[in-house]
């Protein structure tokens, strides 16, 4: 009897010690599972953060090529309005990149970037707002100096469209004048129909 009870004895502490191990085991498996989810859910967040900044970027990116799209299609516009001789086109396409000069917002450039810019931005408007309000000779002379400035901000923001560069040698008293196309084939702004054609196409942007 003595030796049944010494048996039913181990075999209950046994049995205790074979329950609480088991019991630490799976506490310790729950705890590592929590932690595995835990971590997965914190990878998840770090790329939906990634995610939503490269969004930000992209939507900045964009906004900022659709505004200088807007200023480069106004500036083709007064082009052919002055290939055509036509100076209330070309008053009302000057009107239209004055607006969409002051549209341009530099803010997602760098500090050096931005000061150029907005220099750039300046003198292209005070040009396009004399386009404006002049007579053909003079929509012609300030297009001159608008066009570098297209130059200018395009060579900071860069474009999307496909444009080129043409000169024309003989006006400026021979000093010669760029204007961008978005034509290979050349139709000169600075004479219209009286040289329709002279120039070339220096590069392709």
């Amino acid at each position: 009897m003595k030796n049944l009870k010494s048996i039913l004895g181990v075999m209950f502490i046994a049995i205790l010690v074979f329950t609480v191990t088991s019991c630490r085991d799976t506490k310790k498996e729950e705890d590592h599972d929590m932690d595995h989810d835990d971590m997965e859910m914190e990878h998840d967040d770090m790329e939906m953060d990634d995610s939503s900044m490269n969004s930000s970027d992209n939507m900045a990116m964009g906004q900022d090529n659709s505004a200088s799209d807007a200023i480069i299609a106004n500036y083709l516009e007064l082009k052919n309005a002055l290939v055509a001789d036509n100076t209330e086109a070309a008053a009302s396409s000057g009107e239209k990149v004055v607006s969409a000069l002051v549209a341009f917002d530099v803010k997602n450039y760098s500090e050096d970037e931005q000061k150029e810019l907005n220099e750039i931005i300046e003198d292209a408007k005070e040009h396009a707002e004399h386009i404006a309000e002049s007579a053909m000779d003079h929509q012609r002379e300030h297009f001159e100096i608008l066009s570098k400035d297209v130059v200018d901000l395009i060579a900071i923001t860069g474009t999307d469209k496909t444009l080129y560069q043409d000169f024309c040698p003989m006006y400026n008293d021979g000093k010669g004048a760029i204007w961008l196309s978005e034509f290979k084939e050349i139709k000169n702004p600075f004479y219209g129909s009286k040289m329709l054609t002279c120039g070339s196409m220096q590069k392709e942007i």
